[in-house]
């Protein structure tokens, strides 16, 4: 499979521009975190404490989903660049395991990168590797102005 071309924008830049035009993703004091960024593949992290829970103490499905989103959302904004308007159109998820609190890091790898769409790959471990969670999010892009 032919890897996308080099990224437009470092890991630190994408946090910067998420926490512009997205500050949400800090409202309620999460710690999310763009790890790093690699030619088609961005890593982030997100510290899932108490109010990640669901009853019976472990990670909630809808922590997971908006974590998937994130990472498919990180890594298309470092292909493409700024383009706050890049939507999600479908994620699907399925999750494998219940995590414990803790890290919880989603590795969002394109699958491709088309001039209106992007479809991209995610896994979700949790602090000790094992895979909870996989989806795959399709993104439209703008057309360029």
């Amino acid at each position: 499979m032919p890897t996308p071309a080099t990224p437009k924008m470092s890991a630190s830049e994408v946090s910067a521009y998420l926490d512009e035009v997205f500050p949400q993703i800090r409202e309620n004091g999460d710690n999310i975190s763009v790890l790093d960024v690699s030619s088609g593949c961005a890593n982030v992290r997100l510290h899932a404490d108490d109010k990640h829970l669901r009853p019976g103490g472990t990670v909630s499905g809808p922590t997971m989903f908006m974590l998937a989103d994130l990472a498919a959302y990180s890594v298309i904004l470092a292909h493409i660049g700024r383009v706050a308007l890049a939507v999600t159109t479908n994620l699907n998820i399925n999750f494998l395991m219940k995590p414990e609190p803790g890290p919880l890091d989603a590795t969002a790898t394109i699958l491709k990168l088309g001039k209106r769409l992007v479809v991209t790959d995610i896994a979700i471990r949790d602090s000790g590797g094992e895979m909870v969670a996989h989806a795959t999010a399709t993104y439209s892009i703008p057309p360029q102005v």
